[in-house]
């Protein structure tokens, strides 16, 4: 299955945050939308950095809160990776496990065209190996 396929069934939308938006702007987006991360972009798509609750969690306990008034561009990832719509989901599962990166941005010609989560990436592993098992139970029942 390709990342492509993940990108069809979920959606291309991507919340992005711009360098300059305080740590608390970003937490407020993170709840309202339910997400654990947020690309971090100048014009909505291109790739700035990535910022997840974990950078701010480990903010906070390093500066204390006045992290929270500081700008996202403070504390987020810049080394970002990306993917293609057309990367391999396993390949990608495992990159993704050895990297320790939970989030990863999907770019096209340049510009992001999406985003997938490890739990994307996981669920969609799980329906093949449904789809392959009830393909064996079937034909061990003709």
């Amino acid at each position: 299955m390709l990342i492509g396929t993940i990108l069809q069934g979920k959606g291309s939308r991507v919340a992005t945050v711009r360098p300059d938006a305080t740590v608390t702007e970003l937490l407020a987006m993170l709840a309202d939308n339910n997400i654990g991360a947020v690309v971090v972009s100048e014009d909505g798509s291109s790739i700035t950095g990535i910022v997840s609750e974990r950078d701010v969690v480990r903010r906070l306990h390093d500066r204390g809160a006045e992290v929270l008034n500081a700008p996202v561009s403070s504390i987020m990832t810049t080394e970002v990776r990306t993917c293609p719509p057309t990367a391999n989901v396993d390949d990608l599962r495992q990159a993704m496990t050895t990297h320790r990166i939970r989030h990863v941005p999907v770019v096209a010609d340049g510009r992001m065209v999406g985003i997938v989560s490890i739990g994307d990436v996981v669920k969609s592993s799980i329906e093949i190996l449904e789809t392959e098992k009830a393909s064996l139970v079937d034909y061990l029942h003709r």
